[in-house]
């Protein structure tokens, strides 16, 4: 995994985690942090999220190694 697959994972993770409080509490971290959804930050911080998502959709379709490996030949004797 390359290091922007990783950056973006954890915005990924971090929105999830914002998604999250909002519908079990309806409380928005960001928001609260940067000073309301309309803040600049605020805004900077929802579109990097949503950026990573858009990143992270290629991990959907990225082979697995468990399951692209060839299967091992047993040695003939």
């Amino acid at each position: 995994m390359s290091g922007i697959q990783r950056i973006a994972l954890v915005l990924t993770i971090i929105g999830a985690i914002n998604w999250g409080l909002i519908g079990f509490f309806q409380f928005d971290l960001v928001a609260s942090i940067f000073g309301g959804q309309d803040a600049g930050m605020a805004r900077i911080v929802y579109g990097l999220v949503g950026i990573a998502g858009l990143i992270n959709l290629g991990l959907l379709f990225k082979p697995s190694p468990e399951i692209s490996r060839e299967p091992e030949t047993k040695p003939t004797r």
